[in-house]
Parts: structure tokens; sequence; C-alpha cells
């Protein structure tokens, strides 16, 4: 189940039928035991594979979260409720769960209406009860943390999350990125905590404090470890650049919502089935009204958007 990545680190893939289908938990060799980064989402399916993991003789030591994110916390409070596993959390993370218990799925379904995008339907359920528990341990950015048995280095990476953590050994050269950066797509960028900030500049601001880093393997919340950050930066980069330019293309002649933009751009109606390509719209379109490039009218409730 589990495969190695270096001397002392193991990826375990934690597969589940919902969201992105699975994450990337990593184990890393302590003294102790292992650390694990992040636990996947809280689903039966999930919770079979660390039993089958935990059954094998495996000895977790401590989970520590890159992110607060539904498929990274998912387990967190089972580890430490039934396998009594202390939990470590930044404290921007502890912000954020605090966010999510009381938030009420109405503001997340007003945000998403105000920008033409369809009322989620009456049978969608925001699972709140995974961010019902205190951590055991927080930590702060420009901290020195153990993980397994070396000192990783914590990068705050706001943008994809607010409390996006990145983790940096400097000594083996290696880090944990979480869903900052992902190898083989571009991390969406939403407003999944129903306030509406600026995610998109953030993100920018974290790939330009990211690229100062050289390290020769990165460890992703998803898909394959990646080997060169620094070109993975720069390609993700591009990339938003290109579909900001489309988002500018598509309301270059009239007021257009984010609904209308997201279905030219993506091909999409269904933006509950796409509703990351409907979110990175939106973020997309506060960023250009940030830099004073396209304006904003409300029609009917609606929020309309044309480039200046």
């Amino acid at each position: 189940m589990l495969s190695k990545i270096t001397d002392n680190i193991y990826k375990l893939v934690v597969k589940f039928p919902q969201g992105m289908g699975d994450v990337n938990s990593y184990l890393i060799k302590g003294e102790n035991g292992y650390t694990v980064i992040d636990t996947g989402t809280n689903h039966q399916n999930a919770i079979d594979i660390w039993q089958r993991v935990i059954d094998s003789g495996i000895m977790v030591e401590k989970v520590v979260l890159t992110h607060t994110h539904e498929d990274h916390i998912g387990l967190a409070r089972w580890f430490k409720e039934t396998i009594g596993v202390p939990i470590i959390v930044s404290k921007f993370g502890l912000s954020e769960m605090e966010k999510r218990r009381n938030m009420p799925l109405k503001q997340f379904n007003q945000l998403i209406t105000k920008y033409d995008g369809p009322a989620l339907p009456k049978n969608y359920k925001d699972d709140t009860s995974i961010y019902e528990f205190m951590p055991d341990e927080l930590f702060d950015s420009q901290q020195d943390i153990l993980i397994g048995e070396d000192i990783y280095q914590t990068i705050w990476t706001p943008g994809h999350a607010y409390d996006q953590y990145c983790f940096y050994n400097k000594k083996k050269n290696i880090m944990i990125v979480g869903d900052h950066i992902l190898k083989d797509f571009s991390p969406v960028i939403g407003l999944w905590n129903g306030e509406e900030t600026n995610p998109l500049k953030e993100y920018f601001d974290s790939l330009e404090k990211i690229k100062q880093y050289k390290p020769s393997i990165a460890l992703p919340g998803h898909g394959e470890s990646i080997v060169d950050l620094q070109t993975r930066v720069e390609e993700i980069q591009e990339r938003h650049q290109f579909r900001l330019e489309q988002v500018i293309g598509a309301i270059k002649q009239e007021y257009k919502t984010a609904s209308q933009i997201s279905h030219e751009i993506y091909n999409t109606l269904n933006v509950i089935i796409n509703l990351s390509a409907f979110m990175a719209t939106v973020t997309r379109l506060i960023y250009l009204e940030s830099l004073g490039k396209i304006e904003r009218k409300v029609v009917n409730g609606k929020h309309m958007f044309r480039a200046i």
C-alpha cells in the first residue's frame, strides 16, 4: 500500500468516492513512529485504508496538516479520538476550522447565487463534524517543527486555502507542498469558506514566495512528485495568465455573469458538477476587478462584469 519516496518518507494514496477521489498522505519515519501528513476525507473507504495500515503494525506518532480542506483534514478527528494520535494544525488552520464549524450552508449558497451559479441541491451536505475537535498543537509561520526525525520550516502560502502551508527540510532539500502546487494541473482557487476575498492575488504572491526555494523533490497533495519546482511554478503562472486573458476576452463587448463566462471558457453549463471551474472564474473576476481591468454591476441581484 505504501510507495517509497526517500529512505524515510512513504506515500499512501487514500482513495474515496467523492471530491478529488483521492489524496496523497505521507508517512515520515521518526524515532517514535511515523508522522502522517494529511489524512483523506471522512469516508469509510478512507478509514478502511488507514485501518489496514495500522493493523500492519505501523505506529503513527502524530498527524500534521498542510491545510484544513475536507480531503486533508477529514480523518484527523478519527485519528485523534479512535487511534489516540495527536493532531498538529497551523494557527490559521484552527481559525478556518472554527469558521467551518459555524458557517451556515446558506452563506455558501448565497455566494454562489450572487454570481449566477444555481443554488446547491437540497441533499447537498457539508460535513462540519470533521472540524469539531481541538488540535493538540499549533504552529505558526516560519517556525521549525519536527516531522519524522527531521526539522522542517513552515512556509505560509495562502491562495488555494487561506491556511495552506508548505514544509521545507533544508538539510535534505525536500519540500511538502500540499495543494499549493500540483504536478499535472493547477490547484483550484475558490471561495470555499463563503467569504468574498481575493485569494488569487494571495496565490500569485505565494507562488513568488515559493520560487526562492529549489528542492530536489516536492511532495504534493495529489498526483505525482515534482522534481523541478521552479519550472512547474512558471507553468502554473503562465496558465493563469492565459485564463485571465480568456476572461477579459469573454467580456470585452458586454456584461456577463461568472456562470456565463465559465460556460464559455470551460464549455459546461452544470456548475454544480463543475463547481471548481465556476469558482475559478469567480476568483479571476475578483482579481481582475482589483487591478482595475474590469468593472461590475448588479442586475436583479446578479453580479455582472465587463472589461474596461
